[in-house]
């Protein structure tokens, strides 16, 4: 084989010479330190590859059109909700509580309002039976959003009342998310159903380059939400798909999942209902107005609705990383306890931080995850966690086999929980749009800490004595995974 001319040897040097210094000087531009490091380390040991896959997922952010739009929606929602927040400084609010939901406020637009209800459900189909009579009741609209949504078994019952709704001639909006309902088996007989019954449905953040539609792939809308009439809102960490998902590889490890769905009346509909009404005009360039009006707060001023509530979105059609920055700030300002339950733990630095040194601080600070997983990666890169978490005095408790703590809540002291689709990880601080909703109210809290009570009774501790006997080919390729959870 003939050698390669001299010249264009020397070209090739230099080129790639010139792309790791314009690497050097753009990767790091507005982005997080471990993410850039892992981006450039990819660049310089696999340039190609690696410079191929910055170009195509390297901007964690939506297109410049969509953000326009959510700051569009953001400005109409501080006109429309002036004057309607409830920040006090006085008893029975802990002293630390009013600049966080200012903070909330600034990033997300949702004021805190007051006078609502909350009812947590872990029942994974007794919920989905819940959330089909819900639509049974309903008289105006039903919009329903979730990040999969799949006609099976299981969700049939749900189907079933939308069409009875829209004979009714009921409104029924449906948005799922366009790539993790289409890797589900039966999405197309999903689709058929809602054009049968007549919904009116989209697919969020499509992947159809063919069709104009394209974004970073990778970025999903991961909220998962049901709002009836503007009065009643459901939301949590559930899908609407059947517990096992129908994937082969799960149904081999008879994996089923647990959940927390919480259901909300009062004011804090509206703002559940805004988000809903966002991403539905970011789809469809619809600005459903009349649907999204607040509620006023006499109507729900009922007994028992005692609870102040400020929903909080996230996503990349965001400035910042709204989620990242409540759940530091909730870390900080505890006194007494963290108790946090998410499937996915993958903190970067900040968060990582924070949880520690609450536990150094000497607060009780415990961690429930799952003793299996169904993302292999991300299992991995979470248990790279695990020492310096347990070194520092977080209790790390595995909820057993075949289940796996699909579940996402935080609950802080005796005073604030916060529940809904976000993980703690950097995909849902960063890729994921999110919807997380901030309670305060003991009553509410005891009601999360029962669940979490119910999780400790049948989880395994994990002690430091033992995870540090573990392999060392497992530290190493739990260490290697972390690595590539950076690459945002």
């Amino acid at each position: 084989m003939p050698a390669l001319p001299l010249w264009f040897s020397v070209a090739l040097l230099v080129v790639d010479a010139v792309v790791r210094v314009v690497a050097v000087a753009v990767v790091p531009n507005n982005r997080r330190p471990s993410s850039a490091m892992a981006w450039l380390l990819a660049i310089f040991f696999l340039p190609y590859v690696g410079i191929a896959a910055f170009l195509l997922i390297g901007s964690p952010k939506l297109p410049r059109a969509r953000r326009e739009k959510q700051r569009a929606i953001n400005a109409m929602i501080m006109a429309r909700t002036e004057g309607m927040d409830v920040v006090r400084e006085d008893d029975p609010w802990p002293p630390w509580l009013a600049s966080l939901v200012r903070l909330n406020r600034h990033a997300g637009a949702m004021p805190l309002v007051t006078t609502n209800s909350a009812t947590v459900s872990t029942d994974y189909d007794k919920t989905l039976l819940q959330l089909a009579e819900e639509v049974d009741g309903a008289q105006r609209f039903v919009h329903v959003e979730f990040y999969i949504l799949n006609l099976d078994d299981s969700t049939r019952p749900l189907f079933e009342a939308m069409a009875r709704a829209r004979r009714r001639g009921v409104s029924v909006r449906v948005l799922l998310d366009h790539v993790a309902s289409l890797r589900t088996p039966g999405y197309r007989a999903t689709l058929r159903a809602l054009d049968a019954m007549g919904a009116d449905w989209r697919e969020m953040l499509p992947v159809q380059p063919l069709r104009g539609k394209f974004q970073r792939p990778d970025l999903r809308n991961h909220r998962k939400i049901l709002v009836v009439d503007g009065e009643v809102a459901w939301t949590g960490s559930q899908n609407a798909v059947d517990r096992g998902y129908h994937k082969k590889r799960y149904g081999r490890r008879n994996l089923a999942w647990q959940d927390l769905m919480v259901r909300f009346e009062g004011p804090v509909v509206a703002e559940v209902n805004a988000l809903f009404v966002t991403d539905w005009y970011s789809e469809t360039d619809e600005l459903l107005e009349s649907e999204a009006d607040p509620v006023p707060v006499e109507s729900g001023q009922r007994i028992g609705r005692r609870l102040d509530c400020q929903v909080v979105p996230s996503g990349p059609g965001f400035e910042g990383e709204n989620n990242l920055k409540m759940f530091n700030a909730l870390m900080y300002y505890a006194q007494e306890r963290v108790i946090i339950t998410s499937p996915y733990f993958v903190p970067d630095d900040s968060l990582l931080y924070a949880v520690t040194t609450a536990a150094e601080r000497g607060l009780r600070v415990e961690l429930f995850v799952s003793e299996v997983a169904d993302q292999w990666l991300v299992f991995h890169a979470q248990r790279s966690y695990y020492e310096a978490l347990l070194r520092s005095g977080v209790r790390i408790y595995l909820y057993p086999a075949p289940y796996v703590l699909h579940a996402k809540h935080v609950t802080i002291d005796d005073d604030v929980a916060v529940v809904g689709s976000s993980n703690m990880d950097i995909r849902s601080f960063s890729l994921n749009l999110e919807v997380s909703v901030m309670v305060r109210g003991r009553s509410f809290v005891d009601d999360v800490r029962a669940v979490e009570d119910s999780y400790r009774a049948v989880s395994r501790e994990l002690l430091l004595s033992d995870w540090l006997q573990r392999p060392w080919r497992s530290k190493l390729f739990d260490n290697v995974c972390r690595l590539t959870s950076a690459l945002q």
